[in-house]
């Protein structure tokens, strides 16, 4: 298996594109030029010191850092989840929602690959086991994220028309029953499109990487299969889940809508 080492000049040719980006960006007054040279400093510098700390994890491979390492990713996770949301909940439901949801559908789907599918020894070898449960940590939070902002937008938007449905007798689930599958759609869909479009308009990244770090194309593709079952499965999971349960933190013991539980959230 053959690796071509990226050399200092290599990376720094490809950061000279995206300064012409940014300068372009500013010729033309799109306003996002700052934002994209500070989102590529921060991941050079991000990325450069989670490579430093996976190769001490790989060398000194212990499932407590390992766990460590996974609870700080549900960690971010769970607070990018609740800054994404342009109304979200007070307190700590506002990250507890996301934050649980995500542990539950993300970790378990990661457990269940690597001890029945992948199955490494020892079932957490980091090697394994951090890069899985960051796609799939990603790709959930993602789904969350669309799903839990659609519903919280819609129900702030239609309340008038809960309010009504609950005067005529219906429980809180009929009421906002549309509602609901709209949000668990929108967590959804970027998932399913990139399963509909995978090899024929794209190529995905693992795919992508293991082909170039010299894996046959065709284990590489079935690694690729696995990971999308995945991730759907654990984004589907973790939608679903963070939208019922929002929604019901909408509504009280007595079926009354509380949108004094929602605070206006930072974009």
């Amino acid at each position: 298996m053959t690796v071509i080492n990226l050399s200092a000049l290599d990376l720094g040719l490809a950061a000279l594109l995206v300064l012409a980006l940014a300068a372009l960006t500013l010729w033309a007054r799109l306003g996002v030029g700052r934002s994209l040279l500070i989102a590529s400093v921060r991941t050079v510098l991000q990325l450069l010191l989670v490579g430093l700390v996976l190769q001490a994890l790989f060398d000194h491979a212990q499932l407590g850092w390992v766990a460590l390492m996974a609870l700080v990713m549900l960690a971010v996770a769970g607070y990018e989840v609740m800054a994404r949301q342009e109304r979200r909940f007070a307190g700590f439901w506002g990250y507890g929602i996301g934050a649980v949801t995500m542990f539950v559908s993300a970790f378990a789907v990661t457990v269940v690959a690597l001890t029945t599918m992948v199955g490494p020894t020892p079932w957490w070898e980091p090697q394994y086991a951090i890069p899985l449960l960051g796609m799939l940590l990603g790709n959930t939070m993602t789904g969350i994220a669309l799903g839990l902002d659609r519903l919280t937008q819609t129900v702030w938007r239609e309340r008038r028309v809960i309010e009504g449905r609950l005067a005529l007798g219906h429980s809180w689930a009929n009421a906002t029953a549309t509602m609901r599958r709209e949000a668990s759609r929108s967590g959804l869909m970027p998932t399913i499109n990139a399963m509909a479009a995978a090899g024929v308009v794209s190529l995905p990244g693992m795919m992508t990487g293991q082909i170039l770090a010299g894996v046959p194309p065709v284990e590489a593709v079935k690694y690729q299969i696995l990971i999308m079952f995945l991730i759907a499965a654990g984004t589907g999971f973790g939608a679903l889940g963070a939208v019922w349960f929002a929604c019901r933190r909408l509504f009280d013991h007595r079926s009354r809508l509380r949108l004094d539980r929602l605070r206006a959230g930072r974009r």
